[in-house]
């Protein structure tokens, strides 16, 4: 008799090894870390003595499951900002709320309160990626999880790096530290193609391949996501990835949604990895990935709940039943991806997808002993039948539920016996979490009470105001006025020629609170489209004070370059309401008086206006010198024999909602 630590008997043990060898009754022996023995019952029995024998009888025994991806520190923000398209989940909210809130504390919180859920549902090991990496394989090691741990590197500044250069310094400094630990594998995540650089991808890749770890990436996830990539570079994302070397390394693809049949098996050649997240992409509405497809071209695909945010839990039995059910409805095939395979991505797949297939994901002789145990004798999987080999995996996928789940090891260390967990404290962590969704409420419920906030807060505006003299008149033709700008009386620096398509979000008070998103094409001489510039523009309240023939020192603006589309913006800052303004504009730039002066002469399409408008502007920065520039106008309008009833007092969009109500 071979003395041992652990024996699991009595229960049906599914191996979810390459053959899915079972064992009915069977059991697993156990020592220290390691998988020692499987196979029946009576000649494990036969053959080892254990300190402690577990009679798992009426349960299922098989691999502690895989959760291919999340983002674990998320689970703090589960429920946040849901209903939202992916653009406006992440850039509208998502990023706001961690660069004001994502600190080390709180990714080991996170992760703290993700392992306890996922120990719930069975999960013994999940693919991460997220910032202060080393919070989070901090807080999984002390929980007793196992996890493939990616530190984030992106191209713009992130919660824990101000460049993609000290986020790399970032994830160096992390690896060398956790390369070799038993429970953590630490990795390498450049978020995505769309954020990254060339150069970042190969900087990454050359990290992976000194330390032989894996890499992480977000690939395909959305429709916005690979036309933009084929815009900007005009090369599907995969090859173009391919191009940096990233494919060197050990990579797993997470999403995937959006490939077609030559990017997968560009993917399959260089050994990569698959992390479906059917939850997410649904919630998300990023699509369908063809994970069919995939499994037939032999490419490891793992299951993955993405971050408690998006999904908006980790339970990966809810998960795999979905997957399931999702690629039949999606391809019209009821043998689409049948149970067993699905509980193979969960497991042995899954391990393989995210590089430690030869560690975990399948209860063999010298892996870990990360084990789960499901009781089967609930009423929701009664009665069994067992007539169809298959028929346990089916039980377990189609009718089982994560509260099944009744005990689990992790690296042969009791994590949860009869549902409770040993490691973490959950009254704690739930306590801790209420106190920061407090805090994340007050922040978001101050940022939502004025549109500056919500517009400072996705970032690229300045918070300093300027101020504009000005007038505007309507005149029935520009010809007097453009006249005197081809004479020397006015001087003109420069001109152009644009179309100009603006948008108008009006919120409550429409004097003091519009936002002005503006498609700005300016034309070269044949009339053609020279360049287009997108600006966002917040306009405060119109009118400070009147100077003589109604020229306004108004409230100017708060800028930001329009980086989003405009649906975006409507979705992300949900105005009352919306009027368009469509103009053709000369602008012209003078000197007059000593001073710089800015005229445009307009001619309103949409809402069609007849005659021309004239506006005149110039910035200003102080009373004093606002004055000066209110007589200069005052002088501009007598030379451009401005009568008094064609000063117009009300702004474009004034004028627009006039002739929308008329």
């Amino acid at each position: 008799m071979t003395d041992i630590d652990l024996i699991l008997t009595g229960g049906e043990v599914l191996t979810m090894n390459r053959s899915f060898d079972r064992f009915s009754p069977g059991a697993v022996a156990v020592k220290g870390a390691t998988i020692e023995a499987v196979g029946p019952a009576d000649q494990i029995a036969a053959s080892y003595e254990a300190d402690e024998v577990v009679d798992c009888s009426g349960c299922a025994v098989i691999p502690g499951l895989v959760n291919g991806h999340t983002h674990t520190p998320m689970t703090l923000l589960r429920g946040l900002a849901d209903d939202l398209r992916l653009d406006v989940w992440l850039m509208g909210y998502m990023m706001p709320v961690e660069r004001e809130f994502v600190r080390p504390d709180f990714c080991w919180l996170g992760a703290q309160l993700a392992c306890a859920e996922m120990f719930r549902s069975g999960i013994t090991c999940f693919g991460d990626m997220y910032y202060y990496e080393e919070a989070v394989a901090d807080a999984t090691a002390e929980a007793g999880m196992r996890g493939v741990c990616a530190q984030s590197v992106l191209k713009f500044p992130t919660p824990d790096a101000a460049s993609y250069d000290e986020g790399l310094r970032l994830a160096h400094d992390f690896v060398a530290r956790w390369v070799g630990h038993n429970l953590i594998v630490p990795a390498i995540g450049p978020h995505a193609a769309y954020t990254a650089t060339a150069q970042m991808l190969q900087e990454s890749t050359q990290l992976a391949l000194d330390y032989d770890v894996p890499i992480h990436i977000h690939i395909a996830e959305t429709e916005q996501e690979v036309e933009e990539q084929l815009e900007r570079r005009d090369q599907p994302v995969v090859p173009w990835v391919e191009d940096q070397g990233l494919f060197d390394a050990k990579v797993t693809a997470h999403h995937c949604v959006h490939l077609d049949e030559s990017q997968l098996r560009i993917l399959r050649r260089h050994g990569a990895g698959i992390s479906h997240n059917p939850s997410s992409n649904l919630k998300l509405a990023s699509g369908f990935a063809p994970v069919s497809r995939m499994l037939a071209l032999d490419i490891p695909v793992a299951i993955g709940t993405d971050g408690a945010a998006s999904n908006n839990d980790l339970d990966m039995v809810e998960e795999i039943r979905l997957a399931a059910l999702l690629a039949k409805g999606v391809s019209d095939d009821p043998t689409a991806l049948p149970a067993r395979q699905a509980l193979a991505m969960a497991t042995r797949l899954g391990a393989e997808a995210l590089h430690v297939g030869d560690r975990i994901g399948s209860l063999e002789v010298g892996k870990r002993a990360d084990v789960a145990v499901v009781d089967l004798e609930r009423i929701h999987l009664t009665p069994r039948f067992h007539r169809g080999e298959d028929s346990i995996y089916s039980l377990l996928v189609y009718s089982g539920k994560s509260a099944d789940v009744l005990h689990v090891l992790c690296d042969g260390r009791w994590m949860m016996r009869d549902r409770e967990l040993l490691t973490l404290d959950v009254a704690e962590l739930r306590q801790r979490a209420a106190k920061v969704a407090r805090r994340i409420d007050k922040f978001l419920t101050a940022r939502e009470e004025r549109v500056l906030n919500k517009l400072v807060a996705i970032g690229g505006v300045s918070r300093v105001e300027t101020f504009e003299v000005q007038v505007k008149v309507h005149l029935a033709d520009a010809s007097r006025v453009e006249a005197l700008l081809e004479s020397e009386e006015v001087p003109v620096v420069r001109s152009s020629r644009r179309r100009q398509y603006d948008t108008y979000f009006l919120f409550g008070d429409m004097e003091t609170s519009r936002l002005r998103y503006r498609e700005d094409e300016i034309l070269a001489r044949d009339d053609e489209v020279d360049a287009v510039v997108y600006r966002l523009t917040l306009i405060g309240e119109t009118k400070e004070r009147e100077f003589p023939r109604s020229v306004v020192l108004s409230r100017s603006r708060f800028d930001a370059p329009a980086t989003h589309s405009r649906r975006f913006y409507r979705e992300y800052f949900q105005p009352e309401e919306e009027v368009k303004v469509h103009k053709e504009r000369h602008r012209y730039h003078f000197r007059y008086g000593g001073t710089d002066f800015a005229l445009n002469l307009d001619r309103i399409t949409k809402p069609q206006l007849p005659g021309i408008y004239l506006e005149i502007k110039s910035r200003t920065w102080s009373a004093q010198d606002a004055e000066r520039k209110a007589e200069l106008m005052g002088e501009l309008l007598d030379l451009f024999d401005v009568e008094d009833e064609e000063i117009v007092k009300a702004e474009y969009v004034e004028l627009a909602v006039e002739e929308d109500e008329e």
